[in-house]
């Protein structure tokens, strides 16, 4: 990026709020609690923002920014988030700018030069840069509208996203008391929460908490067969063309999975920390500025994502914690059109959760507040209730009626009376001598004579064969709930074979009742593809999260090939300038574009996500099109 495209020349629009986004964003309402956040912090009231992403946080200080004097300091924690951030906003007209790493030695010193002398309305930076002395007295010499402290739950040493630096963010209070703060993140449970106001000197800040539902992404979790053919099936049906992220535990399998992918058909790059600097960002910028690639990472890949298109987040194994599931997911469908999370686990996942929690070196607090929280994650893979009120529910929230939008109301679960069954089950863990996986076991209850049974002197206990009436398949659905429900727990000394617990005692002796789910065999799917055609949820508005018209009714095979048209059109303008396709306009536009045909740029101005700079910029070349097409 030159010297002189690091800001625009143009004045800060200044004026009302509302003003500022119909005229620079190109939506005529506010959503949720956008307005009362902005009011507040326009009148110089600080604030700790909760809410879901493509929620609409950043309009939170953006909008603020343009209307209070002087320059807006955004901490932001990744140079990717930055980079695509400014973009986005300089497509607008918006005075933004950076102070990364990235930058040479000039460029940076004209962005330092243009804060002091007010040419910007905002700037991002980094926590480590910010923190240093040169940058505290830069910002002695800068007229300071607002200070932003996005990411805000990185202060926290309980999350997996922590960074110290954060810890020393409230020496911007300790300098600056007079410039308000606005604290922002969309994962933080009541303890996160708590830190984020303490560390940051935010006690006194409005507390503004929105929901943490996000209704246009539907929840799936599937019981793990053939995980590849089970994922390649999901992926044919849904999203034939769709750009999404697939979640894998380790570089290996990350690896492996991109390059299966590849040869299936379907374009996929690797990330994992292991993975030279020069790949990663190469893959993320790839990823970030095409239309239908498949990122397969490890959790390294994820924070500031900006993407607002993707599509699908799949889970191949599952998160450590429901924190790190409902974030990861969140990467879904920023735009507020419909999206998937879609997640496989089986008997092998649970083992290896349980093992490395346990085999931890972390303090034994640490280790009981991550054993709670795995807990509740295997609670939500094998519950029977609707998914979207398991979640809501761990993050403090209330959901009165299940959501219908979750693959346990779309496809209800069967529970069945299992105290038999599992009495059974526990029984052969007992007179096995509390040493055998799964595998062993299954085959002594199914009464296989294999070679291991008949050495060990297994088919001549009570247990085998008192389980031959059910397949291989229950009884490992059977163990799997019973380890997740902790009526086992994983031989940590041994070769990793299951024992019984304290509570799985009353099972054993028929004392405690045991309910479990029936598995489905087959599941019911529905398109995602044909949603986004429906259109789904508003929820997302244009991953700015001002609400828009849905989509309506199935697109016929004019109105198709018109949306490809103007999404090729959108990949041709983007590669001209460099940037990705989302920063031209959303999808959400195109799709209003495909419903409303407008004929005139008067027409055009009306529709959502164009704002005035956007009109000049585009509009003849999407009319263009939309005329092409009848």
């Amino acid at each position: 990026m030159g010297v002189d495209s690091l800001f625009s020349p143009s004045p800060k629009p200044g004026g009302d709020a509302l003003g500022v986004l119909r005229d620079v964003f190109g939506y005529d309402s506010f959503r949720g609690q956008q307005a009362d956040i902005i009011n507040h912090v326009v009148a110089g009231g600080d604030a700790l923002v909760l809410m879901p992403t493509g929620g609409g946080k950043s309009l939170c200080y953006q909008i603020p920014a343009l209307v209070r004097d002087g320059v807006t300091v955004v901490v932001s924690p990744l140079i990717a988030l930055m980079r695509d951030q400014v973009t986005a906003l300089r497509q607008l007209g918006v005075r933004a700018a950076f102070l990364n790493s990235s930058l040479g030695l000039n460029e940076a010193r004209e962005v330092e030069r243009a804060m002091v002398a007010g040419d910007l309305d905002l700037v991002y930076v980094a926590p480590e840069r910010l923190v240093t002395e040169r940058f505290l007295g830069l910002l002695e010499r800068t007229t300071l509208a607002l200070f932003a402290l996005d990411e805000a739950h990185c202060v926290s040493q309980w999350g997996h996203d922590f960074r110290p630096e954060y810890l020393q963010l409230s020496v911007l209070h300790e300098r600056h008391p007079l410039v308000p703060r606005i604290a922002l993140t969309a994962t933080a449970d009541a303890q996160t929460r708590a830190e984020i106001a303490a560390k940051l000197q935010l006690e006194q800040a409005r507390v503004f908490l929105s929901s943490f539902d996000r209704p246009n992404i539907t929840y799936r979790v599937v019981p793990k067969k053939s995980e590849r053919q089970q994922f390649l099936e999901f992926l044919r049906e849904n999203h034939p063309e769709d750009a999404g992220i697939i979640y894998c535990m380790s570089r290996a399998k990350v690896e492996d999975v991109a390059q299966w992918l590849n040869g299936q058909g379907r374009e996929a790059l690797p990330y994992h920390a292991g993975l030279p600097a020069e790949v990663r960002e190469a893959n993320q910028d790839l990823f970030i500025k095409s239309e239908g690639i498949v990122m397969v990472a490890t959790v390294a890949f994820g924070m500031g994502i900006d993407k607002p298109n993707v599509r699908f987040v799949a889970h191949l194994d599952p998160p450590k914690s429901l924190e790190a599931y409902y974030q990861e997911t969140g990467r879904a469908g920023r735009d507020g059109l419909p999206a998937n999370a879609w997640m496989t686990y089986g008997m092998a996942d649970v083992v290896a959760l349980r093992q490395m929690l346990e085999q931890s070196e972390a303090a034994d607090t640490h280790r009981r507040v991550e054993r709670g929280k795995l807990e509740a994650l295997l609670g939500f893979c094998e519950t029977s209730r609707c998914r979207r009120q398991v979640l809501l529910n761990y993050f403090g929230e209330a959901m009165p009626e299940p959501c219908g939008n979750c693959d346990t109301c779309l496809d209800p679960v069967e529970t069945w009376d299992a105290s038999v069954a599992a009495q059974m089950a526990l029984a052969a863990v007992y007179r096995t001598g509390q040493r055998y996986g799964a595998g062993h076991l299954i085959d002594v209850l199914r009464g296989n004579a294999t070679e291991k049974v008949v050495t060990m002197g297994h088919d001549r206990i009570k247990t085998f064969g008192v389980g031959k009436d059910r397949t291989k398949q229950e009884w490992q659905s059977i163990y799997r709930q019973l380890v997740a429900a902790g009526f086992l727990t994983v031989d940590m000394e041994g070769y990793g074979g299951f024992r019984l617990t304290d509570s799985g005692l009353p099972v054993i002796k028929g004392q405690q009742p045991v309910q479990l789910r029936r598995d489905h065999v087959v599941e019911k799917r529905r398109s995602v593809r044909d949603s986004l055609r429906r259109g789904g949820s508003s929820g997302g508005g244009g991953g700015d999260g001002v609400s828009h018209g849905a989509a309506r009714g199935s697109l016929s095979a004019e109105e198709d090939a018109l949306w490809h048209a103007l999404r090729a059109r959108r990949t041709e303008l983007a590669r001209q300038q460099g940037v990705p396709p989302y920063v031209i306009f959303h999808d959400s536009t195109l799709m209003e574009m495909v419903h409303e045909r407008p004929r005139d740029r008067t027409a055009f101005a009306r529709l959502p996500g164009v704002g005035a700079r956007k009109l000049d910029l585009y509009a003849d070349a999407f009319l263009e099109v939309i005329r092409g097409h009848g």
